[in-house]
């Protein structure tokens, strides 16, 4: 496996009966010449808890790195009693089933708050998901905090409201990734994004490299392709060798330009 591998956002790659779809996510890693990959483990938009997949002793076992994004619909950081409480639950489900793949971490946004709520509840929150999962034994792998790209009472979109968090959590081992399009929707400074979230986090565990539809600080969420956005591309590729760690593009695109673009990447990125 390489020691800077790069990767792209698969989906879950299963059918609605749990079989692999087109081989699964080590078929299309192998199509892309990717060294890693991204899965859902479930529905992204929805709650059930992951089954067992087919595929769970390859991906395990075998020389591709994997990195799970847990749905979209999580947040723990949420004052609604009916949002916390289950994504605490389908957090912990979720990390026990990345174990299971042999996951390197576990990917999840950072969430929000409620427009009438102070956002240091949402960090308190955060901080007691996972003081409570450590008197369990904690989640047996890195649970990755994702920067988001727009909401005032978010988490993790300012640098500031990073630093609250971290002051939270960074005691328990959480990690984090930089995406680059929620970066530049947010206003950061992609020239110095890297050194930024290091002097807050100490670390940056993935990097999701993306560029964006749309301008610097626009709040939204709109991928593009590496070369086709907003984003200088020799900028991402700046971003990508100073951050120094796995790579996952979830840029939209067919095989062959993922393909372009992880030989692109490789290229760009020093020797490691």
């Amino acid at each position: 496996m390489s020691a800077h591998p790069i990767g792209v956002h698969v989906g879950p790659g299963l059918t609605d009966d749990n079989e692999l779809l087109d081989g699964g996510p080590l078929a299309r890693a192998a199509e892309v010449r990717a060294d890693a990959v991204q899965v859902f483990l479930a529905d992204p938009q929805g709650w059930k808890a992951p089954l067992p997949r087919p595929d769970e002793t390859d991906l395990r076992t075998g020389d591709v790195a994997v990195f799970v994004h847990a749905p979209y619909v999580l947040n723990v950081a949420s004052t609604n009693n009916r949002i916390r409480i289950p994504s605490r639950k389908q957090l912990a489900q979720h990390a026990a089933a990345s174990v299971a793949v042999g996951a390197r971490g576990m990917v999840v946004h950072g969430g929000h708050v409620l427009a009438k709520d102070d956002p240091a509840a949402g960090v308190d929150n955060w901080r007691k998901t996972f003081a409570r999962q450590a008197d369990d034994g904690g989640f047996g792998l890195p649970v990755l905090i994702e920067n988001t790209a727009g909401g005032d009472k978010a988490m993790a979109r300012e640098l500031d409201a990073l630093a609250r968090l971290w002051d939270a959590v960074g005691e328990f081992g959480a990690g984090f990734v930089l995406d680059t399009c929620h970066a530049w929707a947010a206003g950061w400074d992609l020239a110095t994004a890297v050194e930024d979230v290091r002097a807050v986090t100490g670390r940056i565990d993935l990097v999701h490299l993306n560029n964006s539809r749309d301008p610097a600080g626009s709040g939204r969420d709109r991928h593009a392709p590496l070369s086709g956005g907003e984003i200088p591309t020799e900028l991402l590729l700046q971003v990508a060798a100073d951050a120094g760690c796995p790579v996952v593009l979830e840029t939209p695109g067919d095989a062959a330009s993922h393909a372009a673009e992880i030989e692109l990447l490789r290229s760009a990125l020093p020797v490691r």
